[in-house]
């Protein structure tokens, strides 16, 4: 399945609709009877991404009923769902409010994203921000854009591309090390001290847009939840990137574990495996 660009704006039309009528009016109002959590304390859901879901995912079967669709909330409710991700059957996997903890904090760092994945290949991925009301894009093969609406209230596509090339100690990399086991654990927080910075965003949505921008040079996660990754990986390369699981083997939207790397180029990549070993 090949979306077009009319197919993108509707898509990115629903994801402003969703977050004007649902997360934006509860931001900053998110209270403890609003809260609950998942697979631990620092896993949380809110009302508003729950509500956010139900409206995506009613949107998108609307506009694309032979897809399948899969959500971060329905699945946690029936990890059966997951098994679309390697069928034929083309799917959209939705993350509502991704950054729950900075949103449910009043902190202006979350994001909606959305893919499309077809026989456990990304074809097209999308991370808007309802903070900025912009959304960054990908289709496979076709590049990364921005789309922001002009003065005029015209959308202009903007090209993206990642950072030039730099040595370790000039990049600027986020690396999520919460999901890491010992050993790994501790070389790789042995290993940030070789790097420039390393701010962690706690948002994938916005850790990806950073890369594709040129704002970061890498990114390493351990865990490779779906939702959190199969849009931005595929806006990374998009972008000119180069992104690959930590040993080297391509990225697929099935595989939870394995780590996932992206950086701006080959090079990159095996310079930040390096410091990590």
């Amino acid at each position: 399945m090949k979306l077009d660009e009319a197919d993108i704006m509707s898509i990115v039309a629903l994801m402003r609709g969703v977050a004007k009528t649902i997360i934006m009016p509860r931001f900053g109002h998110i209270g403890p009877a609003d809260m609950r959590t998942k697979s631990g304390p620092l896993d949380p859901v809110t009302v508003a991404d729950e509500a956010a879901e139900r409206a995506l995912t009613a949107g998108l079967q609307s506009m694309f009923p032979d897809v399948a669709i899969i959500g971060e909330e329905a699945v946690a409710a029936d990890p059966r769902l997951m098994e679309a991700l390697s069928g034929t059957r083309p799917v959209f996997v939705i993350d509502p409010i991704d950054g729950t903890q900075n949103y449910a904090a009043g902190l202006p760092l979350f994001g909606v994203m959305i893919a499309l994945v077809e026989a456990d290949e990304t074809r097209a991925g999308l991370i808007y921000d309802p903070i900025r009301d912009d959304t960054v894009v990908a289709m496979a093969g076709q590049g990364a854009f921005l789309i922001r609406r002009d003065p005029a209230g015209s959308e202009d596509w903007i090209r993206l591309h990642v950072a030039k090339p730099a040595p370790p100690e000039a990049m600027i990399a986020s690396i999520s090390w919460q999901y890491m086991k010992e050993p790994e654990r501790t070389a790789v927080l042995r290993g940030l001290t070789n790097l420039g910075q390393t701010p962690n965003f706690r948002c994938a949505a916005h850790t990806y847009r950073a890369l594709a921008m040129g704002h970061l040079h890498a990114t390493l996660s351990r865990r490779t939840l779906p939702w959190d990754h199969a849009a931005g990986a595929l806006i990374a390369a998009e972008a000119g990137g180069y992104v690959r699981q930590p040993d080297g083997s391509a990225y697929h939207p099935s595989n939870l574990e394995g780590g996932l790397l992206a950086t701006v180029d080959a090079e990159g990549f095996r310079m930040v495996r390096d410091l990590f070993k």
